[in-house]
């Protein structure tokens, strides 16, 4: 998927999650390099780690409020 797909789904799915819960974002769209760590800045949510390296590109969210 492509900019803003991956943030927008990131989004619809934390929103069904519970406090506290882990999502793993797998994605091959360089944009999210960008988008998912600013989505976290944005909604306050922590991103705990990322992988940026190599494709597939992988980001672990925690939801926090």
């Amino acid at each position: 998927m492509r900019c803003p797909e991956p943030v927008m789904m990131v989004r619809k799915t934390v929103r069904t999650m519970p406090v506290g819960e882990t999502l793993l974002i797998i994605a091959d769209d360089p944009a999210t390099t960008r988008d998912i760590p600013g989505f976290c800045r944005f909604m306050e949510h922590e991103l705990i780690a990322q992988q940026t390296a190599s494709l597939p590109y992988q980001y672990l969210l925690r939801k926090s409020h």
